[in-house]
């Protein structure tokens, strides 16, 4: 195996190596969030380094489809949640 085989090989593994580690840094908290807004509901599960950003975005996440506009979005999100399940 040549040099410059070998350091692109090592230098392959440590980008890779990298990124699985960023990614399973993120995961410190999972959660399932599930919306009732104007009679619709969807569920949403989502995942953050903290409670409140992973609870957040499974909110976001479940207002999305179910509501229609910016407005109702920000309605849809500061709803109380019908349930949070985690994981």
């Amino acid at each position: 195996m040549s040099k410059v085989t070998l350091v692109s090989l090592l230098f392959g593994l440590a980008v890779l190596g990298t990124l699985i580690y960023s990614t399973m840094g993120l995961r410190g908290y999972s959660c399932e969030v599930c919306m009732t807004f104007e009679g619709r509901t969807q569920c949403a599960k989502a995942s953050g380094t903290t409670k409140e950003e992973a609870q957040r975005t499974a909110t976001d996440t479940a207002c999305a489809p179910i509501s229609s506009g910016m407005t109702e979005s920000i309605q849809c999100s500061n709803t109380p949640p019908d349930k949070v399940t985690w994981f």
